[in-house]
């Protein structure tokens, strides 16, 4: 186990449906950039252009590794849909039958 567990996130657009985001995250991970994901639907609220907005969004986790880490953030940078993509990471721990698991794919 060389190679630690990491978490990515992101958001997409509520205004797509769960087969257009499904089809963007199958894509990450045909690419092996990623295990595993997860998509939730969520609200979010934030500051944009100097107004507060509040709307539906999807909610992306990705499992990873380190060493795949960069080159995921730099493929949702270059397909994300956003301006400015919400992208998030860092390390956790796991059990290793998980981990191993998780270097394998």
């Amino acid at each position: 186990m060389d190679d630690a567990l990491f978490i990515v996130e992101t958001t997409l657009g509520g205004s797509l449906n769960e087969a257009e985001v499904g089809i963007w995250v199958q894509s990450i991970i045909d690419l092996n950039l990623a295990s595993c994901a997860q998509i939730n639907k969520i609200r979010s609220i934030y500051y944009w252009n100097k107004e507060i907005k509040s709307e539906p969004e999807w909610s992306i986790r990705f499992k990873t590794t380190k060493s795949k880490t960069n080159n995921l953030v730099n493929k949702i940078e270059s397909t994300h849909p956003y301006e400015v993509p919400e992208i998030l990471f860092w390390g956790a721990h796991s059990n290793d039958s998980y981990i191993q698991w998780l270097e394998g794919e």
